[in-house]
């Protein structure tokens, strides 16, 4: 008797791989977050030398995620701006404030660390942290799809690095219809281009 195999469910399989893949990163050792994390921040300095410098929106770290500031900090040096995302009061896209290291902040209602005031801005360029992510460039952020609503209504769409640990990258992260790829992703074995 032949038993036809029933397509996973892919609701189950991204519950299920967003967590696998969390609870990987959060479990690595501080000497070897600190490794990997150094050769993050090396492949995505490389990365954005081929772009001008513009705004650059970034997030503020977050449940063991790759911290970003350092690099961020470098860049407003050689004539970048930064901003970081916030999560709006009502449902729908997220807007983004300019950010410095003297920035007054506060945490948002999922105790993230986001600018207090300020006008919005656009950016040009989005280094987007990610649990998972797969071969063609779909990634798994917590679940609450706030990056895909905002990068939606996003014109032009700004330019989209997905940053994160190399434990992250799967075959696939079975994308849903509202989900949007990313134009590369940056782990520590270094750039991959979609």
């Amino acid at each position: 008797m032949h038993i036809a195999l029933q397509d996973p469910d892919p609701i189950a399989t991204r519950n299920g791989l967003r967590r696998h893949c969390l609870q990987a990163r959060e479990n690595l050792g501080t000497a070897e977050h600190a490794l990997l994390s150094a050769r993050i921040e090396q492949h995505l300095a490389a990365e954005l030398q081929i772009h001008r410098p513009g705004r650059l929106a970034f997030c503020w770290p977050y449940r063991a995620e790759f911290d970003a500031r350092p690099l961020v900090t470098r860049l407003l040096d050689a004539g970048w701006s930064a901003c970081l995302p916030v999560v709006a009061d009502t449902p729908g896209p997220m807007f983004f404030r300019a950010w410095t290291p003297e920035t007054t902040m506060h945490a948002d209602r999922h105790g993230i660390q986001t600018p207090s005031e300020g006008a919005e801005v656009v950016p040009d360029l989005i280094l987007l942290p990610f649990n998972a992510i797969d071969a063609c460039g779909y990634r798994l952020g917590y679940g609450a799809g706030y990056f895909d609503r905002t990068l939606a209504v996003m014109q032009p769409r700004p330019f989209v690095i997905g940053v994160g640990f190399g434990l992250g990258v799967v075959a696939s992260v079975y994308p849903q219809a509202h989900d949007l790829p990313v134009n590369c992703r940056v782990t520590e074995t270094g750039v991959c281009h979609f």
